[in-house]
C-alpha cells in the first residue's frame, strides 16, 4: 500500500515553508532516516527524513513551490506497486505536479532538440502553478518555451532560464539618456521575515536610546595571555561581551523581561540571541542559560552555531525566543550604531570597534582603547533608569574582565 509523505510540523510558529529542493527522484529507494529534501523556514534551511522505506514513487510539489504543514508533498510504494495518481487529500493547499506515468523508475530524458511545449488536449500548455505564476510577472508566453518536467511540463527552472535568456538578449533600457540597468533579487523567505520583523519593531515598540564607552585595555591584555596559554580554546573580545552582558543583566534583572497585553514578563534564565551575519540575512542563534556558563563554553557555543547560522542549518529552536540580543558590528570598523529591537525582547545592545581615543586618567591625557555600546529598549518595559543602570553594570564587568573568567 503506498505510503504518503507529509511535511512535519517543525515548530509551533511554523505553518508554510518553501521545499527548496529535492534530494531524490521517482525511483530511487529510500529507507527510514534518508534525506529526501530541503525545506526553507524563514530562518533556516531544514533536511526532511524519511521515516519509512520504499521507492518514490511520485513528487507531487516541484522545487521553489511553497507547502504547508500537513501536505502531501510525496508518496513511497513497494516494488510493482501501482503509483497514486495524486494525493488522497486533494484538499492541501500546495502546488500539485501533473501524475506521471504510473510506473515507479523515471521516464528517460527527452533530447532538448527533441523537446517541445507540451500541451493538454484542449491546447492548454502543460505548466505547474508556480511557472505560470512567474511567466505571468515576466510577461513571457508559456507556448513558446520548452518544457523539461515530465511529458514535457513547463516547470520553474525553464521559466528563469526563458528570463534570463531574453535578459541578456534585450538591450538595456534607458531613461533620458542615461543607462537604467537593473537586478531584480527575489526576496528569500528569510529575507521576508525580517523585513515584516523589523518593520512591525520599528513601527510598534517605542524605543529609546543609550550610549557608554567602555575601556578594553585590560580585557585586551587578560585576553591575549589566555590565548597565548591556552591556543586550544581561544577566546574572543565578543565572548567576553556576551559574558559581560549576562553579568549584568544578573544584576539588573528588569531588562531581562518582554512586553505581553496582560504583563510585562520577567524571565527567571539568561538567554541571549547573538546576531550573526549570513548571505540570506541576519540571524540571531540563541544562547541559553549563559550566567551558569564559563566563557570557554560560551565561546565553543557561539562558534558552533554561528557555522549553523552561515549554512543555514539552525533549527527553529535554536533561533526562537531568547530575551537579549547583542549586535556587534565593531570587526567591520563601525565607531557605533543603533540596532532595532528583536521582539517580543526589551532591550538589543549595539558594539561598536575598539579604537584608540584620547581619555583623561587622574587630570592627565592618556590614549585607551575605547569602545561605544548603544543599547536599544523598549519603553514600555525598561524605563531610562534601568537602562543607565544595566549599562554602567556592563562597563563595569567589561572593565574588570578577570572575573568574568570564573
Amino acid at each position: 500500500m503506498a505510503i504518503e509523505i507529509r511535511l512535519p510540523s517543525l515548530a509551533p510558529s511554523i505553518e508554510e515553508v518553501t521545499l527548496v529542493r529535492w534530494l531524490k527522484k521517482p525511483g530511487d529507494a529510500v529507507k527510514a532516516g534518508d534525506v529526501i529534501a530541503a525545506v526553507e523556514t524563514d530562518k533556516a534551511l531544514v533536511d526532511l527524513e524519511a521515516s519509512d522505506e520504499g521507492l518514490i514513487g511520485q513528487l507531487f510539489v516541484e522545487a521553489g513551490a511553497k507547502v504547508k504543514v500537513g501536505a502531501v508533498i510525496a508518496v513511497l510504494v513497494k516494488p510493482g506497486e501501482a503509483v497514486p495518481q495524486g494525493p488522497a487529500n486533494q484538499a492541501v493547499t500546495v502546488a500539485l505536479t501533473q501524475p506521471a506515468a504510473l510506473a515507479v523508475a523515471p521516464a528517460p530524458a527527452m533530447p532538448e532538440s527533441a523537446s517541445a511545449p507540451a500541451a493538454t488536449g484542449n491546447g492548454r500548455v502543460l505548466a505547474s502553478p508556480l511557472a505560470r505564476r512567474l511567466a505571468s510577472q515576466a510577461a513571457l508566453d508559456l507556448s513558446a518555451l520548452r518544457g523539461s518536467g515530465p511529458n514535457g511540463r513547463i516547470v520553474k527552472r525553464d521559466v528563469e532560464a526563458a528570463r534570463l535568456a531574453g535578459a541578456d538578449a534585450a538591450p538595456a533600457s534607458r531613461t533620458a539618456g542615461l543607462a537604467a540597468e537593473y537586478e531584480d533579487i527575489e526576496h528569500s523567505a528569510m529575507r521576508r521575515t525580517i523585513a515584516q520583523r523589523l518593520s512591525a519593531a520599528k513601527q510598534q515598540v517605542p524605543h529609546f536610546y543609550l550610549t557608554i564607552d567602555c575601556e578594553l585595555d585590560a580585557l585586551i591584555q587578560l585576553r591575549s595571555k589566555f590565548n597565548e596559554a591556552v591556543p586550544a580554546g581561544r577566546l574572543s573580545v565578543n565572548d567576553f561581551i556576551v559574558k559581560a552582558v549576562a553579568q549584568a543583566m544578573g544584576q539588573v534583572p528588569a531588562v531581562n523581561a518582554s512586553w505581553t497585553e496582560a504583563a510585562i514578563r520577567r524571565y527567571k534564565q539568561v538567554d541571549i540571541a547573538v546576531a550573526v551575519a549570513t548571505p540570506g540575512g541576519l540571524i540571531t542563534p540563541i544562547l541559553r542559560d549563559v550566567a551558569t556558563k564559563s566563557l570557554g563554553v560560551i565561546s565553543t557555543e557561539i562558534k558552533a552555531l554561528a557555522e549553523l547560522g552561515k549554512a543555514g542549518k539552525l533549527l527553529p529552536h535554536q533561533y526562537q525566543g531568547g530575551s537579549f540580543t547583542i549586535s556587534n558590528l565593531g570587526m567591520y570598523g563601525v565607531r557605533e550604531f543603533s540596532a532595532i529591537i528583536n521582539p517580543p525582547q526589551a532591550c538589543i545592545l549595539a558594539i561598536g570597534a575598539a579604537e584608540q581615543r584620547a581619555v583623561v586618567k587622574d587630570g592627565h591625557l592618556a590614549v585607551a582603547s575605547v569602545m561605544s555600546c548603544t543599547l536599544s529598549a523598549d519603553h514600555r518595559v525598561v524605563d531610562g533608569a534601568v537602562g543607565a543602570e544595566f549599562l554602567a553594570a556592563f562597563k563595569v564587568a567589561i572593565q574588570n574582565p578577570f572575573a568574568l573568567l570564573f
